[in-house]
């Protein structure tokens, strides 16, 4: 994996550009056409999922709806990916996991919050925001809890709004991939609509194609080390 704090970014495009000459044309242009519909303005956090199923089928919606970054808090439960559901997902998002020995929802959350994002958790127990309504000027992040409990009382403490999708039936809630969907779906909808700057910048951009490239080229490590290394030797040389 490239440690990207540590090159430049003309060397971050000449590295680009090097993998890019691995892969066809066609699915250059794809990756291209996909990131400039990825964003980080808004973002989610799942503390604690425990079912595979459920789990796998919210990375596949954050795919499908732009959204690049997903916080996991693993306290009791470890997250993990069905590939039959995910399907494959996982690899073209940046997925944080804070599973420290004890609770990380603090940690998780307030390190969100020193990032700029506004904290908001979705619960059908309180009354609150709608996807409808929910204002999107700030970087937001929707908290998702447990399938059976919610998120923790941790969780509801530092969140700055609560968000539920209004409904008309006996049942009180969705099942939390279901309800991420519509989540996702409705707000990065109003983002894309919006004059929001919601895209990625240009650092951002070039850190992710290259994570694409790498996760699409057969020995790509072993490619990026050459590259190093030459670049190394190029600039003793300067």
């Amino acid at each position: 994996m490239v440690q990207f704090d540590y090159i430049t970014e003309e060397t971050k495009q000449r590295l680009c550009s090097l993998l890019q000459s691995f892969v066809t044309p066609e699915r250059y242009a794809k990756f291209l056409e996909v990131l400039k519909n990825r964003t980080r303005h808004l973002t989610i956090v799942l503390e604690d999922i425990y079912q595979p199923h459920n789990a796998s089928a919210v990375l596949r919606s954050c795919d499908c709806f732009g959204i690049q970054d997903v916080h996991i808090i693993e306290n009791r439960n470890k997250y993990e990916i069905n590939p039959d559901v995910a399907l494959g997902s996982s690899k073209w998002l940046n997925l944080f996991r804070y599973s420290d020995p004890g609770e990380n929802t603090v940690s998780c959350l307030e390190l969100l919050k020193q990032r700029g994002y506004r904290l908001v958790a979705t619960t059908p127990q309180k009354n609150g925001l709608t996807p409808d309504t929910l204002p999107l000027e700030q970087k937001t992040a929707l908290l998702f809890g447990t399938e059976l409990a919610g998120l923790t009382q941790a969780a509801l403490d530092l969140a700055d709004d609560f968000i539920n999708i209004p409904m008309v039936g006996f049942t009180e809630s969705l099942n939390i991939s279901v309800s991420a969907a519509i989540f996702l779906q409705n707000l990065s909808h109003r983002l894309r609509i919006s004059s929001i700057p919601w895209q990625l910048n240009r650092a951002e951009q070039d850190e992710i194609i290259i994570t694409w490239l790498l996760k699409s080229i057969n020995k790509s490590e072993v490619i990026v080390q050459e590259f190093l290394k030459n670049e190394t030797e190029r600039k003793s040389v300067e």
